[in-house]
C-alpha cells in the first residue's frame, strides 16, 4: 500500500551525466532547484556510482539528462545500466548543435525502441523554453505515475488493498485526482472516521467500514463509507438529477473516451448544447493507457489520462457539461418533450439528438478461480493504479493489442518480470511495430506466444497461475504476482432500443452497412448514423472501426456535422408542422 511516508521530506533527484557541458546543464537546472536535488556526474561510472547510492538512500529519482557522447561508456550501454539502477526515472539526451544531425540520425532508431525518452539539443542561452516544455513534460509524467502526491485532493482510508480499494484507487488515477492511501490508525484514518460520525458517535458500527473516501476539496470536508466507485464519482462530480438540465440538449454523448470527448469539443464548440455521460472514467479504455506515442501532435508521447482530462477541459472550457459515475440503463423514444430520452438512476436527460461512443469492454477470461481474484492481483485492463504494487514481482499480461504493450511497458517499470501471453504465435499480426521494438528491447519483457491461462490462485490473492502451450498442451504453473487481462473488444449495448440495428457480434451498423429496407428510399444513413435518425455511432462501439485513439477521435469531430443536418432537419418539420 502506498503511504505518505513514501516520500515525506526528501526531494526527488535530477541527475545530469556530463564531461563537457556540465556547467551549462546545471545551470539550465537551476530553475527547478526548489522541487528537485540537482545532481551532476562527469561519466558514465561515476553516475552508475550515485544513482546506486541514490537508491540505496531511498531517494527517488525523475529525471536523467546525460550528454550524447560519454567519456568511458558507450551512451546506448550506459543508458541501459541506468535504466537497470531506477527503471522508473525518465532519460533524456542532449546533443550538441555541432553534432545534431549525426547524433540525431544515429540516436533515432534506439529512440524507437524505447532505450531513452527524448533527445534534445543542449540549450545555447537564455530562456531555451522548448527545451524546458520538454523536460517538464517528462517531470509531469514521471510525477503523475510515479511519486506520491504532493498535494491531496482526497484520501482513502483503507486497512487492505481490497478489491473495492483497488477500483476506487484506479478510477481517481484515470481521473487525474491526487489522493493516497492512509491505514485505519493513523492520524488522517482517524480524523476521517470522526468526521464521518461527527452528528453521532453511536452510530459507529464495529467494526468500521472500510474503505473511508475523505474529501479535502474547498473550505469543508465531507467523508463517505462507499460501496461502490459510483457513490467516489457521485461524491466528485454529483448526479445528473444534481444539476439542472431542464432544457432538451442538443447533442447528448454516451461514452467519454476519445470519440465522445472529440465530439463533445466540436459540438460545445459550435455552440450545440452538449452533455456528457460516462459509467466509469474520462478517457474509456485509452485512459487507462500509461503512454500512447504515435497520436499526432504529441512528440514525446502521452498518457491516455493526460490526453482525456485536456479534451474533458477543452470541452468544459466550450460549456459541455459532464456527468461521471452513471451508466444509461436506456434510450426512450415515446417521449412527446424529446427525440430521445436518456435514463439514468440519477436522473434524466432529454436530447434531439444522440451519440453512442460507449466503447467496448474487455471480454472476460472465463476461468474461475481468476475470477474471484478480481481486484486482488487479478486486473481487467492496465490498472495503472496496481503497477506500483507489482515491484519485485512476476506480472503476466494477458493480450496482443497496443494497449496490452503499452501495459507491459509501464508494468516493466517495476516488476521484475513482465511475461506477454498471447495465443497467435506472436505479436506482429495485432501489435504496433513501434511498440513490438520496445518490447524486444527491454529485457524485463517477455513474449510466450500461442499460449493461454488456464487457472490459477493464492490465499487472499493472486500467487500463481498456469500456462498451457496451444501446440503440444504442455502445462507450466508459475509463480505471478499480477495478472493483466487486455483481452480484446466486447460490445455492450443492449440497453439501446432494439430498432438499432447491430452486426452478429453486437457492434453498432452505421452508414452503408445499415440493412437497406432500413434506408429511406434509396439512400443510406450517413456514414456514422445508425438506423435510428439523429442516433450516432463513432470509436470502438461502431461495426468496422479501426480500434484506434486517432480513428476515433476523428469519428468522434465528425459526427459534429451530421448533428447539424438532423437538428435542421428537426427544425424545418416543427416549422412545417
Amino acid at each position: 500500500m502506498t503511504t505518505p511516508s513514501a516520500e515525506s521530506g526528501v526531494r526527488p533527484a535530477v541527475v545530469v551525466v556530463s564531461a563537457t557541458s556540465a556547467d551549462i546543464l546545471m545551470a539550465e537546472f537551476e530553475r527547478y532547484a526548489r522541487d528537485y536535488t540537482i545532481t551532476c556526474a562527469g561519466s558514465a561510472i561515476e553516475a552508475i556510482t550515485l544513482l546506486s547510492r541514490l537508491r540505496s538512500d531511498s531517494v527517488p529519482v525523475a529525471l536523467i539528462v546525460t550528454e550524447s557522447e560519454l567519456p568511458d561508456m558507450n551512451l546506448l550501454e550506459a543508458l541501459s545500466a541506468f535504466r537497470s539502477i531506477v527503471p522508473t526515472a525518465r532519460r533524456v539526451v542532449g546533443i550538441h548543435w555541432s553534432n545534431f544531425l549525426v547524433h540525431s540520425e544515429t540516436l533515432r532508431p534506439a529512440l524507437q525502441k524505447g532505450k531513452f525518452d527524448t533527445f534534445l539539443l543542449i540549450p545555447r542561452g537564455p530562456r531555451d523554453e522548448e527545451f524546458h516544455y520538454a523536460i517538464t513534460e517528462l517531470l509531469s509524467d514521471w510525477g503523475a505515475t510515479v511519486a506520491v502526491p504532493e498535494v491531496e485532493v482526497l484520501r482513502i482510508i483503507a486497512p487492505a488493498l481490497t478489491p473495492l480499494t483497488m477500483q476506487i484507487r484506479d478510477f481517481l488515477e484515470r481521473m487525474g485526482m491526487p489522493y493516497r492511501t492512509y491505514p485505519p490508525e493513523s492520524p488522517e484514518g482517524v480524523q476521517a472516521a470522526q468526521f464521518l460520525y461527527a452528528d453521532d458517535e453511536s452510530a459507529r458500527p464495529d467494526p468500521a467500514p472500510h474503505p473511508l473516501v475523505h474529501s479535502l476539496r474547498g473550505p469543508g470536508t465531507e467523508v463517505i463509507a462507499p460501496t461502490t466507485v459510483r457513490d467516489v464519482a457521485v461524491m466528485i462530480y454529483g448526479r445528473p438529477s444534481d444539476v439542472e438540465v431542464d432544457t432538451v440538449v442538443d447533442l447528448a454523448v454516451i461514452g467519454a473516451g476519445p470519440a465522445g470527448l472529440a465530439a463533445a469539443v466540436y459540438a460545445a464548440s459550435e455552440g450545440l448544447s452538449t452533455v456528457v455521460i460516462e459509467k466509469e472514467a474520462t478517457g474509456g479504455q485509452a485512459g487507462t493507457s500509461s503512454m500512447i506515442r504515435n497520436y499526432l501532435g504529441f512528440p514525446r508521447g502521452i498518457s491516455g489520462m493526460r490526453l482525456a482530462q485536456r479534451a474533458r477541459t477543452q470541452a468544459l472550457r466550450f460549456g459541455a457539461r459532464f456527468f461521471t459515475g452513471w451508466a444509461v440503463d436506456s434510450v426512450r423514444t415515446d417521449d412527446p418533450a424529446a427525440p430521445y430520452r436518456l435514463v439514468t438512476e440519477g436522473g434524466d436527460v432529454c436530447a434531439r439528438s444522440v451519440l453512442i461512443s460507449t466503447g467496448v469492454a474487455y471480454r472476460r477470461l472465463g476461468v474461475a478461480p481468476l475470477e474471484g481474484l478480481v481486484g486482488l492481483g487479478v486486473h481487467y485492463g492496465a490498472a495503472m493504479s496496481a503497477a506500483r504494487e507489482m515491484e519485485g514481482q512476476d506480472v503476466f499480461v494477458v493480450g496482443g493489442g497496443n494497449s496490452a504493450g503499452q501495459a507491459a511497458i509501464h508494468l516493466a517499470r517495476y516488476a521484475r518480470s513482465v511475461t506477454i501471453v498471447v495465443r497467435r504465435p506472436d505479436l506482429t499480426a495485432t501489435m504496433s511495430q513501434y511498440l513490438i521494438g520496445e518490447i524486444a528491447f527491454n529485457p524485463r519483457i517477455s513474449v510466450c506466444g500461442s499460449c493461454e491461462v488456464i487457472d490459477g490462485g493464492g490465499t487472499g490473492r493472486l500467487e500463481w497461475i498456469t500456462l498451457r502451450d496451444r501446440n503440444s498442451g504442455s502445462e507450466d504453473r508459475r509463480p505471478a504476482g499480477g495478472l493483466f487481462l487486455l483481452l480484446g473488444a466486447s460490445p455492450h449495448c443492449e440497453w439501446l432500443p432494439d430498432g438499432v440495428e447491430r452486426d452478429p457480434n453486437g457492434f453498432l451498423l452505421t452508414g452503408r452497412d445499415v440493412p437497406r429496407e432500413r434506408w429511406t428510399g434509396d439512400v443510406p444513413p450517413a456514414n456514422l448514423a445508425t438506423s435510428e435518425p439523429g442516433l450516432f455511432a463513432a470509436g470502438d462501439i461502431r461495426s468496422g472501426s479501426m480500434k484506434r485513439v486517432a480513428a476515433a477521435s476523428g469519428e468522434g469531430a465528425s459526427v459534429v456535422p451530421l448533428v447539424h443536418a438532423w437538428l435542421e432537419l428537426l427544425r424545418r418539420n416543427e416549422i412545417a408542422s
